[in-house]
């Protein structure tokens, strides 16, 4: 499960939904170091996962971008990740597409839609539904000195085929999508 739940920048073309929940007593621009949390949420009894490994990767990418060096010893703030896979159901009603006799068939006015469709509100009605997997990744960030989560990143999402089969970019975009969110904004690269 959590292997999908690391997987919201599915193949929805807008993406995850992200939202994030900060401290606001909390001045960001103090933190300099960073370590994560062991064992991570993410992980397994015994051994890191490969969806922990690239949630590493890439948060680390995201806060060095915006000046913090991760350290061994002593950080002023620590990562955790956290993720879920739940089967979703979507239901709409919408008109039914296929072809019906006509109001009227015969006579009139209404003739001209004999053997297509029917006038409204005589639409047939159908009931469709979707079954999708959703997936929620949650990145906290604790003030290590205090033992305090000041800041949470969470990006829900539709998780598909694709997303299985291109992992990496999947949960790299779902970081990067959370950490827009961040305090501190990435600094632009020097050429």
């Amino acid at each position: 499960a959590l292997l999908g739940a690391a997987m919201v920048a599915s193949g929805c073309a807008s993406g995850p939904r992200v939202r994030a929940e900060r401290d606001r007593t909390v001045d960001f621009s103090q933190y300099k170091t960073f370590a994560f949390v062991s064992p991570l949420g993410t992980d397994r009894e015994g051994y890191q996962t490969m969806v922990s490994q690239y949630l590493k990767s890439a948060t680390q990418r995201e806060l060095e971008a915006r000046g913090l060096q991760l350290v061994d010893d002593a950080p002023q703030l620590l990562v955790n990740f956290s993720g879920r896979l739940n089967d979703r159901l979507r239901t709409s009603t919408v008109p039914a597409t296929g072809v019906t006799v006509g109001v009227g068939v015969g006579r009139g006015y209404y003739n001209y839609r004999t053997g297509f469709y029917t006038a409204w509100p005589l639409y047939p009605m159908e009931t469709r539904v979707d079954t999708y997997s959703e997936g929620t990744l949650n990145i906290d960030v604790i003030d290590a000195g205090r033992k305090q989560m000041i800041w949470e990143g969470v990006a829900v999402g539709r998780v598909t085929e694709q997303t299985l089969e291109h992992l990496q970019p999947a949960i790299d975009g779902a970081v990067s999508a959370i950490f827009a969110k961040y305090p501190v904004a990435a600094r632009s690269p020097m050429y």
